[in-house]
């Protein structure tokens, strides 16, 4: 037998008591986890309360038929496999409940070692739907991947500490300023893990209202709330098996985090509107760029889901303290095919990058719509980094404001020279037309400039 099929959820469903308790009592002691029903209506009751792999259904029963039972409840649960417990008289019912979506049928009376080989395909069958939705779902969210550079002390240690952690199944937190790359150290710990080859699924609790929150985090049965024109899996659901990240989870409303703290003690969720239970088992990573210790004492934020969340923490450095790591970072953003000036690298390097990681991969597109053959210059950059101004507004004063001087003045006096003509002063500065003409909008070279020089 599978090694996992204890982890089979299987609902049995047929109204001969002795027969129903045989079958049963087998199962149980094979490792599945079984639920029993003695009619359509007390097995509908159950399904709506709870998440089956697994229904074996008699067809023949008692007021609602198992042929009634499988038209009211597969529509909306459809990731539940059914197998169809079928007399002779019955079998083109059995087939009829095929249509409707049953996964096969076994016909009375039968071996139970039978029925555990079809249960068995059934439940093959379930993991690999659900895969293959997962994965449709995590293609459809999925961002390129941009790996982790850096050789600082900082990183190195980031790196380490992802290295020991990753294995694990403990939920971690990620802190640090925005744009630091709190969602680079999430994948990364992914990948270092046994669920590498399960999805990965990543939220920011900023980027939504509470109740669309809600809804994205555990899903919505039809008719939830306006709107809700059908049911809709949760991200919890599409990373079973796998790994969620929460970013800004201190952005996270209370309501919500009282459901976040069920499904982490216990696996157990609903999905908004619904009664049933659905367990699920997914690996939470949370990331956060707020004092969460401080919102915990301010009641912001919960004190024992802070605790779950908090096994273990990762703090992420800024930018401005591992400068070090600047000329990779802009050697990966800039290309192969690139090349960056070294006087443009100086200024990199120098700046305080308040937008961390984010703007500087900014920056650097920028620059390179601006630049002309491949080469970025010190005046392709954002005027606030090529100026030097810090996050508190301030400019950094240096010897290249005297320099910035020296330049200003040299191109004032070739424009002079070439009586204003642009192509001919580009030629004598080195630069072609369009360069030159960022050039004097840097220096703000007026018409009265030329005319006074």
């Amino acid at each position: 037998m599978p090694e996992d099929v204890k982890d089979i959820d299987l609902l049995i469903v047929e109204d001969d008591d002795d027969f129903r308790s045989t079958v049963v009592r087998r199962f149980r002691r094979r490792g599945f986890r079984v639920e029993e029903a003695s009619s359509g209506e007390e097995a509908l009751e159950l399904l709506q309360r709870r998440q089956f792999d697994v229904a074996v259904l008699d067809v023949m029963m008692p007021g609602m038929s198992g042929l009634e039972l499988i038209g009211q409840f597969k529509p909306g649960q459809a990731e539940c496999e059914t197998i169809m417990l079928t007399g002779q008289g019955t079998v083109e019912s059995a087939v009829e409940a095929m249509k409707l979506g049953a996964f096969d049928y076994v016909q009375k009376p039968f071996p139970l070692a039978e029925l555990e080989v079809i249960i068995e395909k059934a439940y093959a069958h379930h993991k690999l739907q659900k895969e293959n939705r997962q994965l449709k779902a995590v293609l459809e969210r999925s961002r390129p991947q941009i790996e982790m550079v850096g050789e600082s002390q900082a990183m190195n240690e980031i790196c380490r500490l992802i290295e020991r952690s990753g294995p694990t199944d403990k939920a971690i937190l990620i802190q640090g300023e925005s744009g630091t790359g709190k969602e680079l150290v999430a994948r990364a710990l992914h990948r270092a893990s046994d669920r590498c080859n399960k999805p990965m699924v990543v939220i920011n609790c900023a980027a939504l209202p509470e109740t669309l929150l809600e809804s994205e985090l555990f899903g919505h049965e039809k008719g939830a709330f306006t709107g809700a024109i059908s049911a809709k899996q949760g991200l919890f659901e599409l990373a079973d098996g796998g790994t969620l990240m929460i970013d800004e989870i201190g952005e996270m409303p209370g309501s919500v985090q009282a459901k976040l703290l069920r499904v982490l003690e216990d696996g157990s969720m609903r999905r908004v509107g619904s009664l049933k239970e659905r367990r699920v088992d997914v690996r939470l990573l949370a990331a956060t760029n707020r004092d969460m210790e401080a919102d915990v004492k301010a009641g912001r934020f919960r004190e024992d889901l802070y605790y779950r969340i908090n096994v273990m923490s990762l703090h992420l450095p800024p930018l401005r303290k591992r400068r070090e790591d600047i000329p990779l970072l802009v050697e990966r953003f800039v290309g192969p095919e690139w090349t960056i000036q070294p006087d443009a690298m100086e200024v990199l390097k120098r700046y305080d990058w308040p937008g961390n990681i984010r703007q500087l991969m900014n920056a650097i597109d920028r620059a390179k719509i601006l630049a002309d053959d491949h080469t970025i210059h010190r005046y392709d950059l954002p005027v606030e980094v090529e100026k030097g101004i810090t996050s508190d507004g301030r400019t950094t004063a240096s010897a290249d404001d005297a320099l910035a001087t020296i330049e200003r003045a040299h191109i004032i006096e070739v424009l002079h020279r070439e009586q204003g003509n642009k192509s001919r002063a580009a030629r004598a500065l080195g630069v072609n037309r369009r360069s030159l003409y960022r050039l004097i909008e840097k220096f703000g070279i007026s018409d009265s400039d030329l005319a006074t020089n």
